[in-house]
């Protein structure tokens, strides 16, 4: 199972999955697959009935965005963003890659009707991310996979708080209340798991409150979704409230099944769409706003904002600086925006089908485009630290 944890693997998965829904939507299939993926699955006497790739984006995504609770919970809590002086650098930095691709996407699709889709070019990939880094960047120092970590983890934070508050409307109050109560429950249930509790269980024991956790968590689910708030967020939730221990525990578990099942088949069912027969010249403001934001926007906005940031962090903090090179190449794996992005691409155009299709292409081509420029920095980055380690008698891939 250790391989499913691989973050070259997960980075694999994606793209394959991606690419081979593209590819099938678009062969004599596509239109049964589509069709079946828009097929509805009700659960009785539940109010739930949503269509098979909801089930997919808005059900079983919450796995994902649960695990990435759990990782920006540990990073503020005891990892590297748990004080000021660490989390300023790439806390602005984020800020950058976030308002740079929004102005990118706002300089294309003006004020018109799907002006709406500036969030999609503003998230990052972290598994992509990484796993483009893993891959080209052996001899990378740790401190940049650091900032690369702690950039991609507030990222995701800003596109949740995004999803939160941009794509929420009408919500029902009452539900929204039941998911606090079921939230606040599991909270203190997973402290019957800590091994720090007054409380805590034998191992044989544990099965009925891991029962209980799991039904509060499926409660917790179908009340956010039934509020009217986008359902993924049930999983930020839970992740954010369930006691660190054994919320480590719950993500070395489901890790395995997130990275190669939940993210992938999200993946191809997003890709699920046919490439426009238009001419270029015919393709909404949105499809080049998505297309230049992700991998020009990104790399501009974290590199200038991040560079400048750099200079003033570092001088007072004392820390070893990060170069203007580091930082452009993690604003080049900031561009691979896939997964959120496509999510945010659903969200902001469901009311336009036609534009929803061009923006999934979009993310698909601005993705590849970032991917492809970050792996010849990544790669050209890690023969200069290698040559460097090399001069500086260093071994093997730098640990500073």
């Amino acid at each position: 199972m250790n391989i499913l944890r691989s973050e070259r693997v997960s980075a694999s998965l994606l793209l394959a999955a991606a690419v081979l829904g593209l590819i099938l939507a678009n062969s004599p299939i596509g239109h049964d697959l589509v069709e079946f993926k828009h097929a509805h699955l009700a659960i009785p006497f539940t109010g739930l009935d949503l269509s098979l790739g909801h089930w997919v984006s808005d059900g079983l995504l919450a796995v994902f965005f649960f695990i990435v609770a759990v990782e920006l919970r540990r990073e503020l809590v005891i990892g590297e963003l748990n004080s000021f002086s660490k989390a300023a650098l790439p806390a602005i930095a984020a800020l950058g890659g976030v308002v740079a691709p929004a102005l990118v996407f706002l300089a294309f699709a003006g004020a018109g009707p799907t002006a709406d889709g500036w969030p999609i070019p503003t998230a990052t990939d972290i598994a992509f991310a990484l796993g483009v880094l893993a891959m080209f960047g052996r001899f990378i120092p740790t401190r940049v996979r650091v900032f690369l970590l702690a950039l991609a983890v507030l990222d995701d934070l800003i596109a949740i708080l995004i999803i939160a508050f941009f794509f929420t409307a009408d919500a029902d109050l009452a539900y929204l209340g039941f998911a606090a109560i079921t939230v606040t429950l599991f909270g203190m249930m997973s402290r019957l798991l800590s091994p720090r509790s007054p409380y805590v269980l034998a191992r044989r024991s544990q099965w009925p409150v891991m029962v209980t956790l799991w039904t509060l968590a499926v409660l917790t689910w179908s009340f956010v979704y039934l509020s009217g708030v986008h359902a993924t967020i049930a999983g930020v939730m839970l992740g954010l409230v369930m006691s660190r221990r054994p919320a480590g525990r719950a993500v070395h578990s489901l890790e395995p099944m997130s990275n190669a099942v939940i993210l992938p088949l999200f993946a191809f069912s997003a890709a699920l769409v046919a490439i426009p027969a238009v001419r270029p010249s015919e393709l909404d403001p949105a499809f080049w706003g998505i297309l230049v934001g992700l991998p020009v926007g990104k790399i501009v906005g974290i590199t200038i904002i991040g560079g400048i940031a750099t200079l003033f962090v570092h001088r007072r903090t004392g820390i070893k600086p990060l170069t203007w090179s580091d930082v452009a190449m993690v604003g080049a794996l900031g561009g691979i925006g896939f997964t959120v992005s496509l999510l945010m691409n659903e969200l902001a155009f469901r009311e336009y089908p036609d534009v929803a299709d061009q923006g999934v292409v979009a993310v698909l081509i601005g993705s590849g485009i970032a991917i492809a420029i970050s792996a010849v920095f990544v790669g050209l980055k890690s023969r200069a630290y290698r040559r460097r380690g090399a001069a500086e008698g260093v071994g093997g891939p730098l640990a500073h």
